[in-house]
């Protein structure tokens, strides 16, 4: 049988606010799961023309898949969140990258027409399950020099980076870092960021329960001097501080996919269409560089070019690796279309749920920019690799 692939639509994205990971974070007494169990309701309650056995896989990530980020999440959340029984769900591990591998996974299948309608997802609750919790890594990958020992300490390889492009200065990770925050704090005050958050209930047994309304990161007042007088803990004399980095989190994201021809049916919104997508692994010293060939990849199976995409929302795990690849792009560090609304240098990058608020604010973006017809979102990943998503904005109204 000859076989079609159908067109794959971004339908809607939420998340629940980010927090900071530890005793004294919002969800420091919230469980894992919990976050995306609300996140999929709100995904439902949402879009009310979407039945709810019309939902053909919930596919959920998470990079530290223990506790309560384990027992095969996406089934779990998905009957914890009353979809029905018949409803299947799996987990995902692509570490930083989970969400994004999520999306890309069942919209595959979408395209495939194996489903008709999926979420997809992740959390990471980094101060129940901090980033290695409980792993064992194999020894040889230290007695045979497989990677460097500084490939399994994130920062060390952002400090790697460094090296290998000394003109990308730390007062220039600084300078784009006191951007994002600012960027962050504007499109808060606009309206912007805001409307993707779902409230999620909190508990403390010193406090008692709360509401979790907006995001608990970002730091509006940072100054340049501020960010300057910073340690940097991964290196005497470094580079990479706590402010020219993103945080540790937690937080939950989910998003609706469909085919185009299924969301016409149901009558649901669309709000991005998948053009294409790479993953590539690099050296995992230099993690931070993976979006780079990632992102060649996926414009060479796309017919694209970098001059083609309006609109880029790359995730900030370090400025530094946010401008190595502006740098190899040819983009000026404060290009208006990076990061319009700032990035997770302010708002956090709880790890494997951070592609998703990518995608759910590209797509808002999209809303407002008609003359804007593609997209990319992109990250770097541990252990060594890279993540480019491109975007076709439904809205664009052609060349004028």
């Amino acid at each position: 049988m000859s076989r079609s692939l159908r067109e794959v639509v971004f339908v809607d994205g939420v998340r629940t606010p980010f927090g900071k990971a530890g005793p004294k974070g919002i969800y420091a007494e919230t469980r894992a799961d919990d976050l995306v169990v609300r996140v999929i309701r709100e995904l439902l309650r949402r879009n009310p023309s979407l039945p709810a056995d019309r939902v053909d896989e919930v596919a959920i990530a998470a990079t530290t898949q223990t506790g309560d980020q384990g027992l095969t999440l996406g089934r779990t959340a998905a009957l914890l969140a009353g979809l029905p029984k018949s409803v299947p769900g799996y987990s995902i591990d692509r570490m930083c990258a989970g969400a994004m591998t999520a999306v890309t996974t069942t919209a595959s299948g979408i395209a495939f027409g194996a489903y008709d309608v999926a979420i997809a997802g992740g959390v990471e609750h980094m101060g129940r399950h901090p980033m290695g919790e409980g792993v064992d890594p194999n020894p040889r990958i230290v007695s045979e020099k497989l990677v460097d020992p500084s490939a399994l300490v994130m920062g060390s390889t952002a400090e790697n980076l460094h090296d290998r492009f000394p003109h990308l200065t730390k007062e220039r990770a600084d300078a784009f870092a006191l951007a994002s925050q600012q960027k962050y704090a504007k499109a808060v005050a606009n309206g912007q960021i805001g409307p993707e958050l779902v409230p999620m209930a909190t508990r403390s047994q010193e406090n008692g329960w709360g509401l979790a309304t907006v995001d608990e990161p970002p730091r509006p007042g940072t100054t340049l001097e501020q960010l300057g007088g910073l340690k940097t803990p991964f290196r005497p004399h470094g580079h990479v501080t706590a402010g020219n980095a993103a945080g540790l989190n937690d937080g939950a994201t989910g998003c609706l996919l469909a085919a185009e021809e299924v969301a016409q049916e149901l009558g649901l919104p669309i709000g991005m269409r998948l053009v294409g997508y790479g993953f590539v692994g690099v050296e995992p010293e230099v993690m931070g560089i993976g979006p780079v060939p990632s992102t060649e990849r996926a414009l060479s199976r796309t017919g694209l070019t970098i001059d083609d995409i309006g609109l880029f929302e790359l995730n900030e795990a370090f400025a530094i690796q946010v401008l190595a690849f502006l740098d190899h792009f040819g983009i000026a560090d404060d290009d208006a279309r990076v990061n319009p609304w700032g990035g997770a240098i302010a708002v956090g990058h709880p790890l494997a749920s951070s592609g998703v608020r990518l995608m759910t604010q590209l797509s808002r973006q999209f809303a407002e920019r008609p003359d804007v017809r593609y997209g990319l979102t992109a990250m770097c990943v541990g252990l060594g690799m890279g993540a480019t998503v491109i975007w076709e904005n439904p809205n664009w109204e052609g060349d004028k």
